[in-house]
């Protein structure tokens, strides 16, 4: 709430008058109106006549805006296309046309000799002027923008990602927009809706110019206001009262409510989500790397014995739900059976993968992998993850299998993949269960049955007791257990997780990733899982991806890329110094200028372009040039200290001829001696033998 403001006289002057300007004729009416025979007027033959088919009227009107209106608003929304601007043009004129233009513009669509009505008159004799049917048309006319304009921007506020996030777990379209959209967007619908039928109660120029003023056919309440001020005004105003009221009743039961900022109720992603990531840059465009020949293929294979599991080891899934096994596969039934698809359940499905686009590798992947896929904002890490789903124009799998036929051209419901955004996304409509079982239900799982299994797959994740509960009542670490439950339980073979700690405090990220590794370490399939933390790659991840401009930069375990990180950007992700260059007469020359002495063995021919790579504990201050046999010594001035655990790390900025930066590791007593607080100059030297160089 913002404090009270006292309005300039030069406003509130005029404010007041608009006020007077449209209260005095509704003011009127009410002082005005017959109220001593209020009643008698009010249930008359004639007027109750006309109350009748007023509503009949109205409300079949709304059931064709709905039926018309709300797709029409879903592609306006959704769907980018020419024409589109034109398109909203046309849908808003009714608003602003004349009625009576109105009535003149159906004559000339549907009336006997329009562009339809003669169609409509000898194919199936349908004449609609005149007509009941003619009313009921001229008033979802004039009415179905109300509900098209309010629906729009509901569905405008609504993340698609809710919606993406359905097709995922193997809903359809109709599917997702029934039960996921349509209820999420369900205030601005009623709202709308209500506002389509309160305007078609009130239609009258288009009325009666296209469907005429017919006592019992076409002669609706407004109509009769008209009749009744020829022959009875105060009649007319006793029935323009009855309209008024209904009219001022429809906006004060939508108010605050469904009107405005509160349209759509959603929880907003989390900053930092997918959409920052879909823009690996300009040098990543389609084809632009078929000239340079950079595409590079990745081949990923485990080591003897290493990873989660072989084909032939323990990622082959035997058990049941509610066994220590990791359960039914994307084919199996609760028993076991292979479900609706069709055909026997492999043990497990490696993932063979073409991307193109914006990001551009092949992925060739055995099952029971997890991969962390890591990289700078930017760098197309969730355009990757979205390729391989089909959610995005950036990049596309031209190639997609997950241990069987060929998937690419698949629409992203019947991939068998499912994906935890950032955020959850968790349908704020549903229960914790409910959720859950979504995945099942879509694929055709009895109720019954997928609710069973969606609470099992709670209780793995420890969320069991909080079934009924629905998202805006859990933490952020529940709802990530429940996200990760509900896309295990919708037996995906390929499971891509977008950053699904990052929300998380440092407490219940440490137990959510322990359940996370824990159920991973079952899952017959292949599962990437994006992410800025060096422990959620070290600890979950059998390999590391590094994926810088939408290209493939490195490719190891995660102790190779720990000492020998090929990416200045993993190895200050890691908490090391990184400094690119040149190999040159036994150094490095870096981007910067700075001239490091190394002492490889064997050196990179020179020429070579390489990183040297420093721990920060390797990394010496003094207070004075020191003269030790450090070969690499530079003055620089502190520009900044945190806490690191135990000790203290370092930031020093380097002066001309020195690397830019430097990150250096000391006790809190060295600080103490040394001095140290921003701003202050020291000396910083770092011995050959402790530099690392990694040919790029």
């Amino acid at each position: 709430m913002t404090p009270l403001r006292r309005a300039p006289l030069a406003l509130a002057a005029p404010a007041l008058l608009a006020v007077a300007f449209l209260l005095l004729p509704l003011a009127g009416v009410l002082v005005q109106a017959p109220w001593g025979t209020l009643g008698e007027r009010l249930t008359a033959p004639d007027v109750r006549e006309a109350l009748g088919l007023s509503l009949a009227v109205s409300g079949w009107a709304l059931a064709l805006s709905l039926l018309l209106g709300v797709p029409l608003a879903w592609v306006l929304a959704r769907v980018d296309f020419p024409g589109k601007a034109l398109l909203r043009v046309v849908v808003m004129l009714p608003m602003v046309l004349p009625p009576t233009v109105a009535g003149v513009a159906l004559l000339q669509g549907f009336g006997r000799r329009g562009l339809l009505g003669g169609v409509l008159a000898d194919a199936f004799g349908v004449t609609l002027p005149f007509s009941t049917a003619g009313a009921v048309v001229a008033a979802a006319f004039v009415a179905m923008p109300f509900l098209v304009i309010s629906l729009e921007g509901a569905l405008a506020g609504l993340h698609p990602r809710y919606e993406e996030t359905a097709a995922s777990l193997g809903a359809g379209p109709l599917r997702a927009f029934l039960t996921v959209t349509v209820p999420m967007v369900g205030p601005g619908l009623v709202a709308g809706a209500a506002l389509c039928w309160a305007r078609a109660l009130g239609e009258f120029g288009a009325t009666i110019t296209f469907a005429g003023n017919l006592p019992g056919t076409t002669q609706t309440l407004p109509l009769q206001v008209y009749l009744l001020l020829q022959n009875d005004p105060e009649g007319a105003v006793a029935v323009s009262l009855l309209l008024l009221v209904t009219a001022a009743a429809v906006l004060v039961a939508l108010r605050g409510r469904w009107l405005g900022h509160a349209a759509v109720r959603e929880a907003r992603p989390a900053p930092g989500g997918p959409e920052n990531e879909e823009e690996p840059g300009a040098a990543a465009a389609p084809g632009a790397d078929a000239d340079t020949g950079a595409r590079l293929r990745l081949r990923l294979r485990l080591r003897k014995g290493g990873g989660r599991g072989s084909e032939t080891g323990p990622a082959q899934r035997s058990a049941r739900p509610g066994t220590t096994g990791p359960g039914p596969g994307p084919d199996e039934g609760e028993d076991g059976a292979p479900d609706r698809r069709g055909g026997e359940a492999p043990a497990s499905w490696p993932l063979s993968a073409a991307v193109r686009g914006a990001t551009a590798l092949d992925l060739d992947v055995p099952a029971g992998t997890t991969v962390a896929v890591v990289g700078p904002n930017g760098a197309g890490k969730s355009t990757l993850l979205r390729a391989l789903l089909g959610l995005t124009p950036r990049a596309a799998a031209t190639e997609l299998r997950l241990g069987g036929p060929e998937l690419s051209r698949l629409p992203p419901h019947r991939r068998g993949i499912a994906w935890v955004p950032q955020d959850g996304a968790l349908f704020p409509h549903l229960t914790a269960l409910a959720n859950t079982a979504y995945g099942l239900r879509a694929r055709g799982v009895p109720r019954a049955a997928a609710r069973t299994q969606a609470h099992r797959w709670l209780e793995r994740l420890g969320v069991g007791a909080l079934a009924h509960r629905r998202p805006g009542q859990l933490s952020g670490g529940q709802a990530q257990r429940v996200a990760l439950a509900r896309a295990l339980a919708a037996r995906p073979r390929l499971l891509l997780l977008d950053e699904p700690l990052a929300a998380l405090d440092q407490t219940t990220r440490a137990r959510v990733r322990h359940a996370l590794r824990r159920h991973l370490a079952g899952f017959p399939g292949v599962c990437l899982i994006v992410t800025h933390d060096p422990v959620e790659a070290v600890s979950l991840a059998d390999l590391v991806l590094v994926v810088e401009e939408g290209r493939l930069v490195q490719c190891a375990d995660p102790a190779e890329v720990a000492r020998h990180p090929r990416s200045p950007w993993v190895a200050r992700m890691l908490g090391r110094n990184a400094w690119p260059g040149t190999v040159r007469d036994g150094g490095l020359d870096t981007a910067g200028g700075a001239r490091l002495v190394t002492a490889a063995d064997p050196a990179p021919a020179d020429g070579t372009a390489a990183l040297a790579v420093v721990a920060p504990e390797a990394v010496s201050l003094h207070a004075a040039r020191p003269s030790g046999s450090a070969r690499n010594v530079w003055p620089g001035t502190v520009r900044e200290l945190a806490a690191y655990g135990a000790r203290l790390r370092v930031l020093v900025a380097g002066g001309t001829g020195a690397p830019a930066e430097v990150v250096a590791e000391v006790t809190p007593a060295a600080a103490a001696d040394l001095g140290l607080a921003e701003g202050a100059g020291v000396w910083v030297s770092v011995k050959a033998t402790e530099i690392t160089v990694v040919p790029l």
